[in-house]
């Protein structure tokens, strides 16, 4: 059989297969920022949904309408799980606090949030990491073991 009879597989039409965004296992607890960031998030994936609709986007752009369409499943599934937690502050680390510890790298500042919120290059962490595993519960003069070294914490806020 000639080459030319043959169907190859475009690359839109492969781009349009995108696999769902994987959704955590853990209960979804969230901040009151969190919260609102889910939400915009669902109205940016709301409005690029009808975009898509609205341009013939589906005929024209397959691509555009999975993204659309996967990004509207993940926000509007994050949003219906979503379990807010008004932080209680204290001595002690809870979800939602924020908290400093010292250990051999000096002292660093840490937020624990919800997995969407989380951002460890902006001082967030999620409450499932095992940084905030280990300093969950503990107050302000304890010691945890975080990767394998100890790290005192010094304040909660």
């Amino acid at each position: 059989m000639s080459v030319a009879f043959t169907k190859e597989s475009d690359s839109e039409a492969v781009a349009a297969d995108l696999p769902d965004r994987p959704i955590s296992t853990h209960p979804n607890l969230v901040t009151p920022a969190g919260l609102a960031a889910i939400d915009a998030e669902l109205a940016t994936a709301k409005t690029a949904y009808a975009e898509a609709q609205a341009s013939g986007a589906i005929s024209a752009d397959r691509t555009a309408m999975a993204r659309a369409t996967r990004d509207l499943r993940y926000w509007s599934s994050r949003r219906a799980s979503a379990q807010l937690i008004e932080a209680v502050i204290d001595d002690t680390v809870v979800f939602g606090a924020s908290v400093t510890i010292e250990g051999d790298a000096g002292p660093r500042t840490w937020r624990i949030v919800g997995e969407d919120e989380a951002d460890p290059a902006n001082g967030s962490v999620s409450y499932v990491s095992p940084l905030a595993r280990a300093l969950l519960g503990k107050g302000v003069g304890e010691v945890a073991i975080v990767a394998g070294s100890e790290v005192e914490i010094v304040a909660v806020a």
